[in-house]
């Protein structure tokens, strides 16, 4: 009796997974499910990939009135090639992993958003030293990873390079210096009470 009882709860757990619903068959909720996941991820991906655009990034006031105004200016923005590397090339990480990390930091910044931390440019302006630092020291600790999705020191063209800027790429190869230690205020302009430490006269701006 307990060998048939064995048998009959085996023979009912195999009928269970084979069929866990009475209306569909298990390859049937497999492959929904499979369908689903693809469907979920892919509008996930493309909802990112959104968050991505120039658009996006100036859609509110607080950085189109301010730093986007100073970006149309510089040679990322308008070049004689004509490449533009918009905010989220130098601002997001190009691995997934790591893009997702950070865009689940920057939705902190949805609260400065709603309450208003820097609605103003007066307000802006006050924060603009610790923000820049904020994502200096990021980008510090990527070893400007997004300046080396670009740039390479490997592929400079010395002899094409002016004496001073040559010297100093050269030094950073070797001293294995990270692209923010020296190219800060490159699309955006430096914040006022900034000391830059590789001046010799340093100057407040």
């Amino acid at each position: 009796m307990s060998n048939s009882g064995s048998n009959r709860g085996g023979t009912g757990w195999w009928a269970a997974l084979r069929r866990p619903s009475a209306k569909y068959s298990l390859i049937a909720l497999l492959t929904a499910g499979f369908a689903g996941g693809i469907i979920f991820w892919g509008a996930f991906n493309t909802g990112m990939e959104a968050t991505n655009t120039l658009e996006f990034c100036v859609g509110c006031h607080e950085m189109r009135d301010t730093v986007f105004e100073e970006y149309k200016y510089s040679i990322h923005y308008s070049n004689r090639t004509g490449v533009r590397a918009v905010c989220s090339d130098c601002h997001v990480p190009k691995d997934w992993t790591h893009k997702l990390i950070r865009k689940v930091k920057a939705s902190g910044e949805i609260w400065g958003k709603l309450t208003g931390s820097i609605a103003t440019k007066e307000k802006f302006e006050a924060k603009r030293l610790q923000l820049a630092t904020n994502e200096w020291e990021r980008m510090k600790a990527r070893d400007s990873i997004e300046c080396r999705n670009c740039h390479s020191f490997d592929a400079m063209s010395p002899e094409k390079q002016q004496q001073t800027p040559y010297k100093k790429h050269m030094q950073a190869k070797l001293e294995g210096a990270s692209c923010i230690d020296c190219h800060k205020g490159i699309a955006h302009k430096l914040p006022k009470g900034y000391k830059d430490p590789n001046a010799k006269d340093a100057e407040e701006w």
